[in-house]
């Protein structure tokens, strides 16, 4: 039998939703490095209001590495939250198009917490305005995407340190070490 399509969120508030997120948890995946701490991605609207620009940041062996990029509705006659994000790679000579696809499947009311996937399921973030999140609700989200039919076993919690880094706190991963790293595995 079929797994039923994913259900999203209608009626994003895209303005609200702008800002910095932090991952409480995902999927790992090859765009990110296995020892990535302090992860987090800032969302800024772009002025004509349609376009997103992107920062993804993740701080692996001292140093911080990050990706820019845009997302923007794969819809824009639809009020679902599909979104579609868009990296040039690799980070140091960005020459190369990914595309991706963004689902919000859950958003809280006051857009202090979120579940993201994609139709496939092989990608899952629990994001939060905060570097942590209560138990109860992080415990929640789980259940959400298990219902939504993704293997939760594979859900892997991110480390946050508190207070957590601002700005471009520390040495940059300039040579995209870390991105060649996880694109081995390690």
């Amino acid at each position: 039998m079929a797994k039923k399509e994913v259900e999203v969120v209608k009626g994003v508030d895209l303005e609200r939703y702008m800002g910095r997120w932090y991952e409480i948890a995902s999927f790992p995946s090859r765009f990110q490095p296995k020892n990535g701490i302090d992860t987090r991605a800032t969302y800024t609207l772009r002025e004509d209001g349609t376009i997103v620009h992107v920062l993804n940041e993740t701080w692996s062996d001292g140093k911080r590495g990050s990706i820019e990029g845009s997302a923007y509705k794969a819809d824009p006659s639809n009020d679902e939250a599909k979104l579609k994000v868009k990296f040039y790679v690799p980070p140091f000579l960005p020459i190369i198009p990914v595309t991706g696809d963004y689902w919000i499947l859950f958003l809280d009311p006051d857009y202090h917490h979120a579940l993201i996937g994609n139709p496939t399921r092989k990608y899952l973030w629990i994001l939060c305005r905060e570097n942590h999140l209560e138990e109860e609700i992080y415990n929640q989200l789980v259940q959400k995407a298990q219902d939504e039919g993704y293997d939760v076993s594979k859900l892997h919690k991110t480390q946050q340190t508190n207070p957590p880094p601002e700005g471009d706190e520390g040495p940059k991963d300039t040579k995209g070490i870390w991105w060649f790293k996880s694109i081995l595995g390690k």
